[in-house]
Order: C-alpha cells, then structure tokens, then sequence
C-alpha cells in the first residue's frame, strides 16, 4: 500500500467514525474509537502523520474520538491564544494554538 493510499484510508475512517457517533450515541462511540485506533496504526506503520484537521478530533491521552458536545467542550482561550479540548472521557485538556 502506497503512502497515497494510506492518506486515503486515514480519511475515510475519520469519516466514518463522525458518522457513527452522530448516528447511534451508545454504540458509536466504541466503534468510533476502534476507526481511530486502525487509523493511528496505518499512520504509524507507513510513517505518515495524521493530517491537522483529524489529529483536533481524538483525545491525544486517551485516544478517544472527541465529538463536541457529546464527549468533549472547546474553549477558546484567548489569552493564550488558543483553542481547548477538554476530554469527558479522561479530563485531559488538548491546546491548539489559532
């Protein structure tokens, strides 16, 4: 698998986890961090970064997909200019500077 592929492949399991959590709350959210954790594994294994915009949708402690308002609260803080992730899952708070 080409590295084109991989990106391609990343994508779509980012999608598909949105998807799922948006559709069935009790069960979407397990498969929806299982899409990240194959995604996280096909980005390691072909040395690949996961992109920006995706790596702002799972918890970087607990690796959970984060869907705002279900399972996490953004902030924004401008003092430090920058965007919190607050995980309900672990309580870790993941920064993104704007």
């Amino acid at each position: 698998m080409s590295k084109k592929i991989a990106e391609e492949r990343i994508n779509r399991l980012f999608q598909i986890a949105d998807r799922r959590v948006s559709e069935d709350r009790d069960d979407g959210s397990e498969l929806a961090n299982r899409y990240v954790e194959i995604a996280r594994n096909i980005g390691m294994k072909y040395n690949i970064s996961i992109p920006e915009n995706l790596r702002r949708k799972f918890c970087h402690e607990c690796k959970s997909f984060l869907k705002p308002g279900l399972n996490c609260r953004v902030r924004i803080n401008s003092k430090n200019s920058a965007v919190n992730y607050h995980c309900k899952e672990c309580g870790k708070v993941n920064r993104y500077g704007f």
